[in-house]
């Protein structure tokens, strides 16, 4: 099988619709939201729109998100599959979904850890070119330098997580939906303390909860990737259980999709003793696997996840 067929092949369903993929130093520019709530376009030669809540105001500052899709998917399908549009509007989020470039097989893709998902060599400087983006939307807008998040599914999960180490002075806090680190934790860079929520399926057989081997390169698993982070940001290595949340209404595994009665979602909490009051949760999706349907209540979690985990 071809590298990363797998990874299209559960990313498709993500593309297809989930019915079930006060601050200081902020910088202040002059953009204002339109009638559909859109600003000017950033980003350069891969450009994307800035969305506006529609309570921006210019030097209010606010918050910024960037959403990442999966290998083989595109922007428009991980804004459909996550739907976090009204719940960021609601919260007063900017929000920006970028692309990434094409592969030599036509597919797009995120230039991420070692493990996912540059399949034919690539060259391309994805971590340079998020960043941009999040410098040009702090130039056009009143962006809260202390709340600046990235959220991304599979291959976007993995940049998510190649964004907190490169650029952990920027990024407040990411969430990786079936995305993992680097297998070796010495690549990641991170010198800052960077919230950290993983969202993993316990049957995902795209990027295996328990950790897998992509064309050579070893992923870690779930548990791995939160233990890891726990430590980066100096916490106490004894999580504590925290209860239990309906993230997902369909497992959507390779036997067919099937109800997951709520709540079965487990939750494992790093908190104590983390530098600059960061934290790492981990949440395992009972039966879940690589795709599965978001409960209605999911976007408003974890929106209010990030929001509660500003950089201090």
């Amino acid at each position: 099988m071809a590298p990363g067929v797998l990874l299209l092949v559960a990313l498709l369903a993500a593309c297809s619709g989930s019915s079930g993929p006060p601050a200081s130093g902020s910088r202040s520019g002059s953009a204002q939201a339109g009638p559909s709530g859109t600003g000017a376009a950033i980003g350069g030669q891969r450009p994307v729109t800035v969305r506006l809540p529609s309570g921006y105001h210019k030097g209010s500052p606010a918050p910024l998100l960037v959403l990442l899709h999966g290998h083989g998917s595109d922007a428009a399908a991980v804004d459909d599959y996550f739907r976090l549009q009204p719940a960021l509007d609601e919260r007063g989020v900017l929000y920006v979904v970028p692309n990434g470039t094409r592969d030599s097989a036509g597919d797009r893709f995120w230039n991420a850890t070692d493990g996912c998902c540059n399949f034919y060599g690539s060259e391309v400087d994805d971590s340079g070119y998020l960043q941009d983006v999040i410098h040009q939307a702090q130039d056009q807008y009143s962006v809260d330098p202390r709340r600046i998040f990235v959220v991304g599914h599979s291959n976007g999960g993995f940049m998510a997580y190649r964004m907190a180490c490169d650029h952990s002075d920027t990024i407040a806090v990411i969430v990786s939906v079936a995305g993992a680190m680097y297998d070796d934790a010495m690549k990641c860079r991170a010198a800052h303390p960077v919230s950290v929520l993983q969202v993993h399926g316990s049957r995902d057989n795209v990027i295996p909860y328990q950790g897998t081997v992509i064309n050579g390169a070893k992923v870690p698993s779930a548990r791995t990737t939160v233990r890891d982070w726990a430590t980066f940001d100096g916490c106490a290595l004894s999580p504590a259980g925290a209860g239990r949340l309906d993230v997902a209404t369909d497992a959507n595994t390779p036997s067919g999709s099937s109800p997951l009665p709520g709540p079965e979602t487990r939750l494992l909490t790093f908190h104590q003793n983390c530098k600059a009051g960061s934290e790492v949760q981990l949440w395992t999706v009972e039966g879940a696997g690589h795709v599965p349907a978001f409960a209605a209540g999911f976007a408003r979690d974890l929106v209010d996840f990030l929001l509660s985990h500003p950089k201090s």
